[in-house]
Formats: C-alpha cells, structure tokens, sequence
C-alpha cells in the first residue's frame, strides 16, 4: 500500500495546518512524497511544522492565510505556484466552533463559524479548481467536514450547518469538476484529540460522552491515514464525491 499512496511528483495545499487535522496531513503527505504548502494564520506554528518535516527529509514551506480573505487565498496560490508550482492536492481543514444552544448563538458567531467552515473552504477549492484547469492538470481536493455534518447534536446548530453545507459544496464540485479530472471528497471525522476538542474531552462531562460512544473512545490520529491518502492520492483516483465517515461508528449511536 505504500506505493498505492504514494504522492511523489505532487505539490500539496493544507490550510489550517498550524494544528490538529491539517498538521497531521501535512506531515503525512510529506512523508509519501509531496512537496507540501502549509497555510494558516499562525505562521510561528507553521515554522515548526515546516522544521519538523524538513528533517524528516520532506519539503515543505510555510505561508500565511486568512481563508476569509479573498485576496489572502489568492495569494498563497501565488506564493505555492512560484515555489513548487501549480497546486495538485489540497488539504481544507481551516475550520472554528462555538457549541452554543441554537438561540443563544448571536449573528456574529453565525457570521464567523459561516465564513471560515463554510466560505472559506469554497474560496480555497474554487480558487484551486480554476488553477488546476487553467493548467490542464489532474487533481485532488479533499475537504475536512465533520459526522455533525451528517447527523445533528445538541449546542452544534451552527457548526454543524456549515459542516452538512461543506459536504453538499463537495459533492456539487465534484459533479463540475468530474471532466477535468479533479476529484473533491470530503472526509467526515468523529472525535480526535486536537486543539478545539481537548478543553471539553479532558473534563468529567467529556469523559461520560466517550464512555457512550460505540467505540468507547476518541479516534487516534494514525487512524485517518489510509482514510486521507486514499482521498488524496492517486489510489482514490475512481472515489469523487463522497463524504466519508472515520468515526468508530459513532455517527450511527446517538450523537
């Protein structure tokens, strides 16, 4: 399997990698073979990022970007193609959360969790797609969506509205886009230990809602890597469209 993903030759967008799930895929993409762009707006943390992988023998540079940001968007493109050029892979993972009762959540909330989950993910994707074509290339855009885009939850009514749009976003793109031959998935993870997760799973309340999933635990982060690469690679090269579930199951139990 590892030559089935392997991604050598391809040049890899991950926003928001200065943490949790676009951290971890940058890394691993790096590791089979891509030159690797790593976006967010915390660019000390994207320097360690870029540190780490460099000694681990990859390539990899650090760019700032604020996805609700039209121009930021457009300029990491520019700043990606002049380094490794035109962007093949792209990781969507900047994403925020604010778990609030649906009638507590005040307009500014609704605005941010929408511009950066939601708007955000399509600036990155559609800003790649016109690239992609205008270079007559094949490619991979994988976007970050969330089982509470699928299923709903107490206190994740704006969360998870951005999240189920994402993955209806994916799967408009990937019926456009099918022809070009650039695929767009959107992978749907359940619970992993990352920055936004850890202050609530680290509580006595948190502990009680892992012991009641089917699994009975939070996902390793190991546990996305097939699941990713095949979205990413070339090994997925016959998989568009779909929104797939890593979740131990928990999206079938009582979210």
């Amino acid at each position: 399997m590892q030559a089935e993903f392997d991604m050598h030759g391809k040049v890899a967008l991950v926003t928001g990698a200065s943490s949790g799930f676009g951290a971890y895929f940058a890394k691993l993409m790096a590791t089979q073979g891509a030159r690797v762009v790593v976006a967010a707006r915390r660019i000390d943390r994207l320097k360690q990022l870029v540190n780490g992988i460099q000694v681990e023998g990859g390539d990899a540079i650090a760019v700032a970007v604020d996805v609700t940001d039209g121009a930021s968007v457009k300029s990491v493109f520019d700043q990606a193609e002049e380094h490794f050029g035109t962007v093949t892979v792209v990781s969507n993972n900047a994403g925020v959360a604010d778990p609030k009762l649906a009638c507590e959540i005040d307009e500014a909330s609704w605005d941010r969790i929408m511009d950066t989950n939601l708007k955000g993910v399509w600036r990155v994707a559609t800003e790649a797609g016109r690239r992609m074509m205008a270079a007559g290339v094949s490619g991979s855009i994988v976007n970050t969506a969330s089982i509470l885009g699928q299923r709903v939850s107490i206190s994740q009514s704006s969360y998870g509205a951005s999240k189920a749009a994402v993955i209806h976003l994916t799967r408009s793109l990937a019926l456009e886009w099918a022809r070009k031959n650039i695929r767009v998935n959107a992978l749907c993870p359940g619970y992993f230990p990352t920055e936004m997760t850890e202050g609530y799973f680290t509580t006595p309340a948190g502990g009680t809602y892992i012991a009641a999933m089917p699994a009975q635990r939070m996902g390793r982060m190991e546990e996305l890597a097939a699941p990713f690469l095949l979205l990413a690679s070339d090994a997925g090269s016959y998989v568009n469209g779909v929104a797939l579930p890593v979740d131990g199951a928990h999206s079938l139990g009582n979210l």
